[in-house]
């Protein structure tokens, strides 16, 4: 364990930053789960609009650095690639 102050505080710090990452990418999972649960049932309605939902989440994600630009292009590049197969 750190014994410096500035150490000590990058290590709180260090913690919820994680634990803020750790939400965010929760989120993105479960919002790429809907999508993914609307298309297996060929429903083109539900899909497109969990589509719209977890790509704003995803490019969020991207925005905060919790994941990288090109994984977030190609996370919705191949979730909107499914739903437009089902259409």
């Amino acid at each position: 364990m750190a014994n410096h102050k500035s150490a000590l505080k990058r290590h709180r710090q260090s913690l919820k930053a994680r634990a803020r990452n750790k939400a965010v990418k929760t989120s993105v999972k479960n919002a790429t789960k809907a999508v993914r649960s609307a298309i297996e049932q060929k429903d083109a309605e539900n899909a497109s609009k969990a589509l719209q939902a977890a790509s704003s989440l995803i490019d969020k994600a991207a925005r905060k650095k919790v994941l990288h630009w090109k994984a977030a292009a190609r996370k919705i590049s191949r979730l909107s690639r499914a739903v437009n197969q089902i259409n």
